[in-house]
């Protein structure tokens, strides 16, 4: 007899259809698994046996082959649990194979018959839907999570003999269904908010900016003086997500095992702000079996890097090729996988070891041959992909005296970056385009939108000759125009935005090359 059941596997973001197939034979009773299983699959020969024994389910004394295809593709973890177990008592006649084409089964099976919760459910059920599958088993911890994809219809399963009686027609599991209002009500209203920032109004105005446009800034000044506390609160100046942002950057942490129990949809951008001391692995992601890193959990929101030269030279440099593809590849002997990782990358550094070279009152203890090494730790290429690059100077007594109430706060900030992203989006929607922010313009685009006035293309080409920039920093200034003249509701770019584009973006003359 043969049975066949369906369920899903992972390949980076994405899932893959698996076939089960068991082909049984009335001889010695024995299991074999085929079809490229890790050691973890392996095991499920044990974990389904036991798994039905203990659940007063007669296990076929049949002779099985389970065959799990595509078989020249690795099937790794414990997910196949379920389904394996489905296709093994169809076989025995304890399940009936009537309506299992439009099924798929995902869970890990214990040894009492409890199914229990894995990783990525979210990009597995959306395999199932793509490959026609209408309805989906899955454990009742990922139940939530599996309900944000549309047209499915998901049954939570907490045991085995729940599922057998649901399939012979017993006792039917009720379907979950996704709660729309998870995506508004999740919102965290922010602990923090850019009121609480004494001074800073240089600092404030350049992070408004990498709001309303996606730029990468670097933060430098003494210790004391706001940058991580600026850093921390860049968040609540961020546009909200939207649904799909959502479930994109709910896919990157649910396969790395990070979503929360009582989080099935991430609905707030994620700011990560991993410790110095990382490897590069930790960052951009990998392992025997390659998992998202920091780039990627990132994904949609902020990476925050504090003290940037202490982080390892490895570490740092493996930032370039994500900040210009938005993505990453990741590249072993077993499998190559591309996660995502268009993020904003936030960096604060002092700009000497002890912190207070260029200090206006406190004396650098920094030899010059230290102050250069130090400085130099941070790389020229890596240097060049930072969009906005700003000193935060110390603040003064009366900054300090200022109430909090006469600041400008979070909410106000926000509102002036979503109508400079309002305008970009329906500038770009005019001629048919889509663009999710102005840093990821194309060469095209910024010929076709970055339109400048005569005095603005003069004062550019002035200051192109007179910095030495590269072609990259040439793009650079002009997408961060572009996002200083939609803050303005600008058609055109004017002088003004051209200056204060440069004024963002030449701090490291500065610092980097005395």
């Amino acid at each position: 007899m043969l049975a066949r059941t369906y369920t899903a596997a992972l390949c980076g973001i994405d899932g893959f259809e698996v076939t089960v197939e068991c082909s049984a034979q009335k001889k010695l009773p024995a299991l074999e698994i085929i079809g490229l299983p890790d050691t973890a699959v392996k095991e499920a020969r044990e974990r389904i046996r036991a798994a039905a024994t203990n659940s007063g389910i007669r296990f076929p004394s049949l002779e099985m082959i389970l065959n799990l295809a595509p078989a020249n593709r690795r099937k790794e973890g414990s997910a196949f649990d379920l389904a394996m177990l489905v296709s093994v008592l169809t076989c025995g006649g304890t399940v009936p194979a009537e309506g299992l084409e439009r099924m798929s089964f995902i869970g890990e099976l214990s040894l009492s018959g409890e199914v229990r919760p894995v990783d990525g459910v979210l990009c597995l059920c959306l395999a199932a839907r793509t490959h026609g599958r209408t309805e989906v088993f899955v454990p009742a911890a990922n139940a939530a999570e599996a309900s944000a994809v549309p047209d499915i219809c998901v049954y939570p399963v907490r045991d085995l003999m729940q599922l057998v009686r649901h399939l012979r027609g017993e006792e039917r599991i009720a379907p979950i269904t996704f709660d729309r209002s998870i995506f508004t009500k999740g919102r965290t209203t922010f602990p923090v908010d850019f009121s609480e920032v004494k001074g800073q109004a240089h600092a404030k105005r350049a992070l408004e900016i990498a709001a309303a446009g996606g730029h990468n800034v670097l933060l430098i000044g003494p210790p004391g003086t706001g940058k991580s506390m600026l850093a921390k609160r860049f968040p609540t100046i961020l546009p909200e997500m939207t649904f799909d942002e959502a479930i994109e950057t709910t896919k990157i942490h649910s396969i790395a095992g990070m979503l929360p129990g009582d989080t099935p949809l991430i609905v707030n951008r994620p700011f990560r702000a991993p410790h110095h001391t990382m490897s590069p692995v930790s960052l951009v992601g990998g392992g025997t079996n390659p998992k998202p890193g920091e780039i990627s959990l990132s994904h949609g929101g902020v990476l925050f890097l504090d003290e940037l030269p202490e982080y390892g030279k490895s570490t740092m440099e493996s930032l370039r090729q994500p900040l210009e593809d938005g993505m990453v590849t990741i590249t072993r002997a077993s499998a190559k996988v591309t996660y995502p990782a268009n993020f904003t990358l936030i960096c604060a550094m002092n700009p000497c070891r002890c912190g207070y070279f260029s200090h206006p009152t406190k004396k650098c203890t920094c030899k010059a041959g230290d102050i250069q090494r130090y400085l130099s730790r941070i790389s020229g290429p890596l240097l060049d992909r930072m969009d906005i690059q700003i000193e935060v100077p110390p603040v003064d007594f009366e900054a300090l005296r200022l109430s909090t109430a006469e600041a400008e706060t979070s909410e106000t900030i926000r509102r002036r970056v979503n109508a400079a992203r309002a305008y970009a989006r329906e500038r770009c929607a005019a001629d048919g385009e889509v663009l999710r922010q102005n840093a990821d313009m194309t060469t095209r685009q910024i010929e076709k939108y970055c339109r400048l006035t005569d005095e603005a293309s003069a004062l550019l080409k002035a200051a192109f000759d007179a910095l030495g920039m590269s072609a990259r920093g040439y793009d650079k200034i002009l997408r961060l125009s572009r996002t200083i003249a939609d803050l303005d509701a600008s058609e055109t770019i004017g002088a003004r935005h051209i200056s204060e584009a440069i004024k963002l973006r030449s701090l490291d003359k500065k610092y980097f090359n005395n």
